[in-house]
């Protein structure tokens, strides 16, 4: 007696034609503690919110003086010296590092002593000493240029030096570790084809580390910006010095500190967008996948949040 072959299945399993297995319907796992968390969070803002609406504040005055004229300036200055310092931060922190790095027993501990002491003594009390060496040197004598001091520090001399010569000490450990971060391999392959050590530091070694240097860079440039605020106690004109200026003829003292915190926001945030674009840049070879755009993170996460056709 022979047994019935079931015409469904094949000598290896089961045909093609056979029906596939049912879905599985995944039921995710609710998180009331999010949902919890959540709430409290908005309510707590509610309550700060609240709490600013009641106060007696004049926030028309905000944007009464927000494109005001002595406003902008400050800005524009701001930013100017934003800039200038971290470019005297940059160029002398690349030539502290190199110092470090050298063999030389006597550039490396020179470099080694203006990092420990600009590390090691606060922005704010190095603004002040800058600004006040004419009690102690009336004039200033370079050989090539001789001045009285009051007229060569003036309150922009006193911030750059002051901000500047700060940012080079932290910019030069910044490089240093750029630099380290390059296997010595390519050092070493470069001085095998003849380059000079400048020249190698030049086109092998900097480029590469630039991937490296790059974002505690942006870092260093907005917390720059922020710490130009520091610069009032040397009467340079800053948004800062100039809010105040005006909180002082207004009356609206609390107002103008919120319109000058609203424009560090503003500039920051500028600041932030530029850097996350440079690290995209530098980052192209070093990763597989380039690190999302804005855009493309609201576009995931708009995606995300909608509900998964269930398979019929």
């Amino acid at each position: 007696m022979t047994d019935s072959i079931d015409k469904t299945e094949g000598p290896t399993g089961p045909s093609p034609s056979s029906t596939p297995p049912a879905a599985i319907k995944a039921i995710p796992v609710r998180h009331y503690g999010r949902w919890v968390s959540g709430v409290i969070a908005l309510a707590l803002l509610a309550l700060v919110v609240y709490a600013f609406s009641e106060a007696a504040i004049n926030y028309a005055a905000i944007p009464d003086y927000f494109f005001d004229e002595n406003i902008l300036t400050g800005v524009r200055n701001t930013l100017w010296l934003t800039l200038t310092s971290m470019v005297l931060g940059v160029v002398l922190g690349a030539i502290l590092a190199v110092m470090r790095l050298s063999k030389n027993p006597v550039t490396s501990s020179i470099a080694w002593g203006y990092i420990w002491f600009f590390r090691g003594t606060p922005v704010y009390v190095q603004l002040l000493v800058w600004f006040n060496l004419g009690l102690v040197f009336p004039y200033i004598n370079l050989g090539f240029y001789r001045d009285e001091w009051a007229d060569f520090m003036t309150p922009f001399m006193a911030a750059l030096l002051g901000l500047g010569l700060n940012e080079a000490a932290y910019m030069s450990e910044i490089v240093r570790a750029g630099i380290q971060s390059v296997d010595e391999g390519q050092t070493e392959a470069a001085h095998a084809l003849g380059m000079s050590h400048g020249k190698t530091l030049r086109r092998v070694v900097l480029p590469q580390a630039m991937r490296v240097v790059v974002p505690p860079t942006g870092n260093e440039v907005i917390n720059m910006l922020k710490t130009t605020s520091l610069v009032v106690v040397v009467q340079y004109l800053d948004l800062l010095r100039v809010s105040q200026n005006i909180a002082q003829t207004s009356g609206a003292t609390v107002e103008m500190l919120f319109l000058a915190a609203l424009w560090y926001l503003i500039l920051t945030t500028v600041l932030s967008i530029g850097q996350f674009y440079l690290e995209r840049r530098f980052a192209r070879g070093s990763t597989r996948n380039l690190p999302p755009t804005p855009w493309q993170k609201v576009k995931a996460n708009m995606i995300s949040l909608r509900r998964p056709e269930v398979a019929k």
